[in-house]
């Protein structure tokens, strides 16, 4: 569990990637594999079967997975570059405390399936043990704190994180958080998937507790509770939708408020057991979800406090234990949500945890070894032209005047730019590997991460801070920092290629590039101002006409049918959306300049501009599976891959000219029907 990223960026954005290392040739490919086309589709008809059908075909969904696609495949070759780094490492003995001893321990314990087998839960029955002898209710404070710190999150989240109404301070803030099932729709909603998936999970609550030890009765009696427990935090819960106003999630209270209003929490003890002193303030971001735990924690009694607090420690550590839990924790969560069949093998997981919890420090030798310096000068190029098309189209705006366009040019002109990797990395040297148990040094690296973040409470916002580590196949845009990030992970073939020419990279990693910067112009970025403020610069009658704008973007994708009686969410989606669309118009825009004074021939029978969203549509090949969808479409604020294609392309008038689609084709839709915004 890693609170400090989950919180700090406002909109974390898309499962991307792309670049390639050598000498770049003399003749650039078209970057196109005539293979992943269907041809026999209409371009009008089905864009998505026309540009990715072979590749669906060809890729068949093993028992693995819930989906797989383009991204999956990068993701999995940069998973064996990293396991290759990992496991030389841990083949070796080195000097206690160095990180090479710290990254090959943590992953030998992690594959010591033996090892966790006879331990069984012996390495969490301290902690149940501890949480069975609470005598007092008073007691429940300090604990909630101490598991906290640990990674076990009940109940509330807090955090330290920029504050959004002063952007260069960090400040403390607290956030609804820790539903077992991830959204409160699934407790909430009574269809029929939903209702299945409920009742999956009180059998899942049920088998757990079996697991840890716990007698029939108590196990009847444990899932009862936490069924009550998550049910009553769902309720008060705000929707993904209603979380996306800004505005509505800053709450800054003044200490002696915040106790005074919610005055049965002990505040006192559970600050310091965090170990965050002397705290004047806390921005509270769902004053509903907030009432709703401190009225819980006050009331239920003992004994089910006990339970519940239990229930998410075993929740917590499942993972981390032996194969029974481990098991048990992939049939509900994996198999029954999302529709995948078998579990990852270990090396898959283990390369996965000591990625994450020694993130830059395993970043670090990846970049050494995999990330060229080409490919971060051809990205600085990239994101350069892309700026410079943004504004073009920002000065061009009908919609909007001239002094909002003065503060959004401004907003661009700041964009603090970050490719490959940071320039200071993290110091690990505080947190200690061990050979004890797997769950042990989980707890340790979160204390270790828990340290590092309140640390920042009070301080300056360190904006050369990385929020994802150089080895993540992805990209963000965080509007406090007004900051676009491009790991190296995401720098390389198939999606950003050194040997390919201008239509396929703009039309792949420049998507990329333009999708990020329209993020700090989508419904949520551009409430904030170019030093990171939450703070209005829109005149409001251009406020409005976004605002109409981005609705026929709601509506257009709310008119989507995902599954049958299942429609997408066109205001959950609707800041990814408006980047995709932005993404496409500023990085084609930014691709014809860069091409005007040579333009491109015509290769493999298509032209520069049909290349271009070719391989735009090629990033989101991906097969998924029925369960996928449902879940995907309950909880992800991206559209699914199919719709990213099917669902943008004929809002943007290029790809009309570029394939000859007429009013006679199912996929056109009328200018005046079009969504037109960036």
């Amino acid at each position: 569990m890693n609170l400090k990223s989950y919180f700090s960026v406002a909109a974390l954005c898309l499962a991307l990637a792309s670049c390639n290392s050598g000498k770049q040739p003399a003749t650039l490919t078209a970057g196109i594999d005539l293979a992943n086309l269907d041809t026999t589709a209409l371009p009008g008809t089905d864009f998505y079967e026309y540009a990715c059908g072979g590749w669906m075909k060809n890729n068949p969904l093993t028992d693995e997975y819930s989906q797989y696609g383009s991204f999956t495949i990068l993701a999995e070759n940069n998973r064996k570059q990293i396991q290759g780094l990992i496991e030389e490492l841990a083949a070796t003995q080195h000097e206690a405390g160095s990180i090479a001893q710290k990254v090959g321990d943590l992953y030998k314990i992690a594959m010591d399936s033996v090892k966790l087998n006879k331990e069984g839960v012996a390495p969490i029955q301290t902690e149940l043990d501890q949480i069975a002898a609470l005598k007092d209710k008073k007691d429940v404070y300090p604990l909630l704190a101490e598991m906290y710190k640990k990674g076990i999150a009940a109940y509330l989240a807090l955090y330290v994180g920029a504050d959004e109404m002063n952007s260069s301070m960090n400040a403390v803030q607290m956030a609804q958080y820790g539903l077992s099932m991830g959204d409160r729709d699934y407790y909430l909603l009574d269809d029929e998937a939903t209702v299945k998936i409920r009742e999956a999970f009180k059998e899942h609550v049920k088998k757990m507790y079996q697991l840890a030890g716990f007698d029939a009765a108590t196990v009847e009696q444990g899932m009862k509770t936490v069924m009550d427990v998550e049910t009553r935090l769902a309720k008060a819960f705000r929707s993904r939708v209603e979380l996306r106003d800004p505005h509505a999630n800053y709450n800054k209270m003044a200490m002696a408020d915040i106790k005074k209003q919610y005055a049965s929490f002990d505040w006192d003890a559970y600050l310091k057991g965090l170990d965050l002193n002397n705290v004047s303030e806390i921005i509270i971001g769902q004053p509903a979800s907030l009432e709703a735990s401190v009225k819980i924690i006050d009331t239920l009694p003992l004994d089910q406090q006990k339970l519940y607090l239990q229930w998410k420690l075993i929740d917590a550590a499942a993972s981390y234990l032996n194969d029974a839990m481990k098991e048990q924790n992939f049939d509900f969560y994996s198999r029954t949500m999302s529709g995948a069949q078998e579990m990852q093998p270990r090396w898959k997981t283990a390369v996965g945890v000591v990625s994450s919890t020694l993130g830059e420090a395993v970043g670090q030798m990846y970049v050494e070894k995999y990330f060229p310096a080409a490919a971060k000068e051809r990205m600085v190029t990239l994101v350069k032209n892309l700026q410079t098309a943004l504004g073009e189209r920002i000065q061009a705006l009908e919609w909007m005047s001239d002094s909002t366009k003065v503060k959004a040019m401004e907003k661009l002109a700041t964009f603090h730019v970050k490719i490959g990797y940071p320039d200071k990395w993290k110091d690990y040297s505080a947190l200690e590997i061990k050979d004890d148990s797997y769950w042990a040094n989980i707890e340790r690296a979160n204390l270790w991460g828990h340290a590092e973040m309140v640390a920042k409470a009070g301080k300056p916002v360190d904006k050369d801070e990385w929020l994802m580590t150089p080895q993540t196949v992805n990209a963000y845009y965080n509007p406090t920092t007004n900051e676009i990030c491009f790991p190296a992970a995401i720098l390389q073939p198939p999606f950003f290629d050194m040997n390919a020419d201008d239509a396929f990279n703009y039309g792949a990693i420049g998507v990329v590039i333009g999708h990020e910067m329209t993020h700090g112009f989508d419904d949520q970025g551009r409430q904030f101002d170019k030093d990171g403020n939450l703070k209005d610069w829109w005149t409001e009658e251009d406020a409005k006409k976004f605002e109409e704008r981005a609705n026929v973007m709601v509506a257009f994708f709310d008119s989507i049918e995902v599954a049958p009686g299942v429609h997408a969410n066109g205001k959950m989606t609707l800041g990814e959306n408006i980047a995709d669309h932005g993404g496409l118009q500023v990085s084609f825009q930014a691709f014809k300049n860069a091409t005007a004074g040579a333009p491109l021939e015509v290769k493999d029978g298509f032209t520069p501009e049909q290349r271009f969203f070719l391989a735009y549509a090629g990033v989101w090949a991906n097969n998924i599976r029925p369960e996928a969808v449902l879940q995907m479409t309950k909880i992800d604020v991206h559209s699914l891959g199919e719709w990213r294609v099917n669902g943008a392309l004929p809002h943007i008038g290029a790809w009309y000219d570029a394939f000859g689609i007429t009013d006679k084709d199912p996929m056109f839709i009328p200018v005046e029907k079009r969504v037109s915004i960036w």
